[in-house]
């Protein structure tokens, strides 16, 4: 049996949201086939051993014992599910203490994390293989004049839309600024596309083999798909009925961003259609994307034929 570690929570804006997607892990990991344990990584980067119950908030109610010495603990385990979403967890910081660990874990290595978590690094990659992308501007006092509106506006270092606003004036522009720059110093302010359908391709690797879902669209309720659409209301999403050239291109596009940017295990890959002038954009790639009860990618996964336990011990087995 492999000895499996299993790591949520963490230092970021998006702890609740792990704490919510590490519930999916444990409910469905094959315990014929793994041993596991499960850690909750504190707002203080503290480690602690938890029981794996229902894992919610107040997941520090259910502590075993704190872990002191972290790498001879993960010199213990066979492989890492880091089910971690946002810094400290998917921009390469804590890929690299499994690294110096040698432990294997599940997920992009540290490099790809790095440049994936970060929106403008991946902008500027991709655009160097063509792949069609939204105008943007990077932010800074010089260039606000070059901003057109309706915009949307991006802290390059955040996920889950945390810190995104669209802004239809120099108001809102000024005020979503300030609030972007909560979250990361570096800011993107992308050309906002009203009449749009938003877009999503799950990734697995099986067997290494590369395993494309089909392609997932959001419905109708939410100006664009932001925190609460994602994570709080049940914003209706359902297997898209655009085209087969888009759906064609959307894949083909996945399997060539996944593979630009080394990226290993799994992946969302996000993508914009202007439905009036009829373009496909790259919106963004997730590496360690949400298993909450309402996220596409286990959906999308499942679509695909997956069970739940199958998904599991398909990433585990890496």
């Amino acid at each position: 049996m492999k000895k499996v570690l299993i790591l949520f929570g963490g230092n970021s804006y998006e702890h609740e949201i792990s704490c919510k997607s590490v519930n999916f892990i444990i409910e469905n990991i094959d315990t014929k086939l793994f041993n596991y344990e499960v850690v909750g990584i504190d707002y203080n980067n503290d480690w602690f051993l938890v029981n794996s119950n229902v894992i919610d908030n107040n997941w520090k109610n259910n502590i075993k014992e704190k872990v002191n010495n972290i790498i001879s603990y993960l010199k213990g385990f066979d492989i890492v599910f880091p089910i971690i979403h946002g810094s400290y967890g998917e921009d390469g910081k804590l890929q690299s203490l499994f690294e110096i660990a040698k432990v294997k874990y599940v997920g992009c290595d540290s490099f790809s994390s790095i440049i994936c978590y970060d929106k403008l690094l991946t902008k500027l990659i991709l655009e160097k293989y063509d792949i069609p992308q939204v105008p943007y501007v990077i932010y800074n006092k010089d260039n606000i004049d070059k901003v057109s509106f309706p915009s949307i506006v991006k802290p390059c270092k955040c996920g889950s839309s945390i810190g995104i606003s669209v802004v239809r004036d120099k108001k809102e522009l000024k005020n979503s600024i300030k609030e972007a720059l909560k979250y990361d110093n570096n800011i993107v302010i992308e050309k906002y596309i009203e009449n749009r359908k938003e877009l999503e391709c799950a990734v697995i690797e099986k067997n290494n083999k590369l395993i494309i879902s089909d392609i997932g669209e959001i419905g109708d309720g939410c100006e664009w798909y932001d925190y609460d659409s994602k994570y709080i209301k049940e914003i209706k999403t359902k297997i898209s009925d655009i085209n087969k050239k888009i759906k064609k291109d959307i894949i083909n596009y996945s399997k060539e961003i996944f593979q630009i940017l080394n990226c290993k295990g799994l992946s969302r890959i996000d993508f914009i259609y202007d439905i009036d002038n009829k373009k496909l954009y790259f919106n963004e790639i997730n590496t360690m994307p949400g298993f909450t009860d309402i996220s596409m990618y286990p959906k999308l996964i499942m679509d695909k034929g997956f069970k739940k336990r199958e998904i599991i011990t398909t990433l585990l087995d890496c």
